[in-house]
This record gives C-alpha cells, sequence and structure tokens, in this order.
C-alpha cells in the first residue's frame, strides 16, 4: 500500500456500520474525490477509491482485520509480529506475538487511534488453511 495523505481526525471521517446490525466496521477517510476504508481504529484498509468501492472493500472485511497478524514498527531499528486486543475509535492495544523480534512475547502496546503507518495489516491471517 502506498503511503498518503489521510485526514489525521477521526471525527472529519464517515462512519460506516453493518446493514443488519449497526456495528461500527470502519470509516471512509475523504481524501480529495477518493475515499480510503479504514478500521475502525483508523488503518488503512485498501487503496483509495470512489466511495461505492470503499464501502464495498468494508463491507467485504467487516470486522475479520480484528483477527489478523498487523506488523507494529515499534521504532527505527525494531518492527514485530502483533495480535489486536482491543479496537476502538479512541484506541488499539496490540500484543507482541513474534517470539523472534527480542521483545517480551505478550507484551502489550496501546496506540492512540487514528493509528499512522506504525501499525500495518499483514496480508495473510497465519491461521488460515
Amino acid at each position: 500500500m502506498t503511503k498518503r495523505m489521510t485526514p489525521k481526525r477521526i471525527e472529519d471521517w464517515i462512519e460506516h456500520r453493518r446493514e443488519d446490525d449497526g456495528e461500527l466496521v470502519g470509516f471512509l477517510a475523504p481524501t480529495g474525490d477518493r475515499f480510503i476504508p479504514m478500521t475502525v481504529f483508523g488503518a488503512a484498509l485498501a487503496e483509495p477509491s470512489d466511495r461505492v468501492g470503499a464501502e464495498d472493500a468494508l463491507d467485504a472485511s467487516g470486522l475479520s482485520y480484528l483477527a489478523d497478524r498487523w506488523r507494529l514498527q515499534v521504532d527505527e531499528q525494531t518492527q514485530t509480529e502483533v495480535e489486536i486486543v482491543e479496537a476502538s475509535p479512541e484506541r488499539v492495544v496490540v500484543q507482541n506475538v513474534d517470539f523472534g523480534s527480542g521483545l517480551d512475547h505478550g507484551h502489550r502496546f496501546a496506540l492512540t487511534a487514528p493509528v499512522d503507518n506504525r501499525l500495518t495489516r499483514k496480508l495473510k491471517n497465519p491461521r488460515d488453511p
């Protein structure tokens, strides 16, 4: 995914909820005449597209991204694989699951939402067949 300018305030984004139960699944972040589908904690899920395309991306993903593995850039030299423990429009808490990172396994990191490029989604969930 390429680096792009995204409005940094969730308050400026458009909520996107599941049609059947009204659960918040993410946001649409306007960028010019395009929209970036964002998680509930403000991480980009896909490249910018028209509004319908961004809504479709959120509908297709639902909240499944909460079960995925993510990569956290801890500092300039250290990155680690993490899983989401808690997520909201205010913050996300992730837990280190990378034995090879040199960090304590299970260590938790709390990040204020919206997250920046420090937290990125891995392409494949390792629990998938």
